[in-house]
This record gives structure tokens, C-alpha cells and sequence, in this order.
């Protein structure tokens, strides 16, 4: 490329796009790439501070920002994301439909290490909604060299997709209202109305919820009913501190084929529990959900209605920054 005074540019494209920031607080492109320079554009692009302009020349090497841009965009991403640009030399990643977004964090690093390439996403596992942007790319010269991006675009064929949204999936899903102060209508209960609009932001298929004494097997049946209607989540809730007469927890502990865990490094919500029996989870529900807008159990939903498998490990590693989730994670929406 060759740099040259703009009145020297009259007739010739411009090599990159030129973005003008107006009182207005409009920040944009005002020049694209390859626009023709005329008589009529040199007060605006001096007004742009533009006193110099670069321009295409013979035997210009390396690739331009936004063929570079181009060559990852095309790979980085699955048919679940949409993409624009480039402007500005940058393309931009959206949710095509609601879900959970999915991404390949060790690709993510290793194209960010490659040199030139910057790629920014959203977290990995947040809820995202139909149009929601979810990553952003470009390279930080006009012109890079093609090993880098030979090397980036092999990261992102070699881990495709690096950039996904998994759609949630209506999830058969029951409840377990346990307490005998509820059973015996000592007290109304106040978990359903909380959870039912959570379970809804995902489509879940509800099949209602149970209302069971302080007795296991009267729990325990409760579940194998609701299996038997083909139930695929089971939420329970009540009896879930550490008393001797809380027995939520050794419940699941008993029902589960595959026990996952009983408490989490997360706040609120340590107590949540988590087994399977078969294809069905069962989910204990830490007593903080009936008061704080976001808890643990707002961190695994998402995951369970994207069909996602769930483990103690991950468990184990959202302890760092899950002091704060109601500060840090934004829960699915209805809307």
C-alpha cells in the first residue's frame, strides 16, 4: 500500500475502510474499501483528519485485513451462528436462535496466540437470544502475513465449530414440593411459582409438580411415577440444608444411578445436588432460589435443557468468580 496526500488520491480506491466519529456520538464507516476518491470527498476526509490517505499499489504482499478477517469467519463458526462484514476490517457473530452458547476455549486461545488475529467472544455457557452478538474478529494491521493465516484457519478446522449456540431442547419436566409443612397445608407453597417461569424461558414440557411429605418413600415413588410419564428433569425442592431431618439430598443419593454432586463452590445456591436415573436428572434445589433472582440452579438449566452433560467437575470449576453471579450471569428469558 502507499500512502499519499488525499488531494493526490482524486480517482484512485482507498485501501482500507475510513470511519468518521461525528458530534452527533456517530461512530461508523464514512469511506468503505475501494471507494473512488473525488473532488467532493476531500473536505470530509480532511475534516476526518485525514491528511493522508493510503492507497493499492503494484507489488503490494501480505493478506488485507478483511480477506484475512474472511478466511476465519468462513470456518470459526457453526450453521447455528450468523455472521456480517467485514466493516471496518471486523466481522461480527450472532445468534441465529435462542440457546446456549458453546465454545471451544483451548481453539479460542490458540488462534488469539497465532499473531495479528484477535477473536472476542461472550463466556463460554451463557443463554443467549435470537440476534444476540456473540463474537467479534480482525486482525490488527491492514496486512497480515498468509502463515498466520494459514495457521488460524487450521486451528479453527481442526476444533470446528470454535463459535456455536446449541438450542434448548422442551425438556419433559416434573416437581417435587416436599416439606410436611406444605403437604399438611400448614403453609402454602412458594417454589412452583418460582421455578415454573424459569423451566418455561427453555420451552420445558411441564408435567406438574407433586407435593410430598418428609418421607422417602413417598419421594422415591413420586420420581418413578413421573419417570414412568416419561419424565427427563425432575426438580425437588425443600429438605435441602444439612439438618438430620433434611432428606432431599439422600433421596437423589439413593435414586440415582449416576450421583453427580450434593453442594457446589457457588453463592447462593451451595446446596444444589445433582444425580441421574437413566436419562432422567434429578435436580435437589438450593432454598436460595425461592428469594435471589439467580443462584447456582440458574448456572446448570441452561445446560440441561441444551442437552449437555453435566459432572462434578463442573461443578468444581465455577467456584472462581461464583461469588458474584448475580453480578456476572444473566439468566434465559422468557421474551
Amino acid at each position: 500500500m502507499k500512502k499519499i496526500l488525499v488531494r493526490e488520491a482524486i480517482g484512485k480506491p482507498l485501501f482500507h475502510d475510513l470511519t468518521a466519529i461525528l458530534e452527533s456520538g456517530f461512530k461508523g464507516v464514512r469511506f468503505k474499501r475501494g471507494h473512488i476518491v473525488g473532488e467532493e470527498d476531500i473536505p470530509v476526509l480532511l475534516s476526518m483528519g485525514k491528511d493522508y490517505v493510503f492507497i493499492p499499489e503494484e507489488g503490494d504482499t501480505g493478506i488485507h485485513e478483511d480477506d484475512a478477517g474472511k478466511a476465519l469467519a468462513d470456518v470459526i463458526a457453526s450453521e447455528r451462528v450468523s455472521r456480517s462484514g467485514p466493516t471496518e476490517g471486523k466481522f461480527n457473530f450472532t445468534a441465529k436462535g435462542r440457546g446456549l452458547f458453546l465454545l471451544n476455549r483451548e481453539a479460542l486461545l490458540a488462534i488469539n496466540r497465532v499473531g495479528d488475529y484477535t477473536v472476542s467472544t461472550i463466556w463460554d455457557k451463557m443463554p443467549v437470544e435470537t440476534d444476540e452478538k456473540i463474537a467479534s474478529l480482525r486482525i490488527v494491521p491492514l496486512l497480515t502475513n498468509r502463515e498466520q493465516v494459514e495457521a488460524a484457519v487450521n486451528i479453527a478446522r481442526t476444533n470446528a465449530p470454535v463459535l456455536h449456540v446449541e438450542p434448548y431442547k422442551p425438556l419433559k419436566t416434573g416437581m417435587l414440593i416436599t416439606g410436611n409443612e406444605v403437604y399438611y397445608g400448614r403453609i402454602p407453597d412458594a417454589f412452583e411459582a418460582v421455578l415454573t417461569p424459569k423451566i418455561a424461558a427453555f420451552g420445558a414440557d411441564y408435567l406438574g409438580a407433586v407435593l410430598c411429605p418428609d418421607d422417602s418413600e413417598f419421594m422415591e415413588n413420586a420420581i418413578l411415577e413421573f419417570m414412568e410419564r416419561g419424565a427427563e428433569l425432575i426438580l425437588l425442592t425443600g429438605g435441602m440444608s444439612v439438618d438430620p431431618d433434611d432428606i432431599t439430598p439422600s433421596v437423589i443419593r439413593r435414586m440415582s444411578t449416576t450421583f453427580c454432586f450434593q453442594g457446589v463452590p457457588m453463592q447462593p445456591g451451595n446446596m444444589l445436588t445433582m444425580g441421574k436415573r437413566g436419562a432422567c436428572t434429578l435436580v435437589g434445589v438450593p432454598g436460595a432460589s425461592m428469594h435471589s433472582p439467580v443462584t447456582s440452579l440458574d448456572i446448570f438449566l441452561p445446560r440441561l435443557y441444551a442437552g449437555l452433560p453435566v459432572s462434578r467437575e463442573d461443578a468444581i470449576l465455577l467456584g472462581e468468580g461464583s461469588l458474584t453471579l448475580s453480578k456476572t450471569f444473566r439468566p434465559a428469558s422468557n421474551t
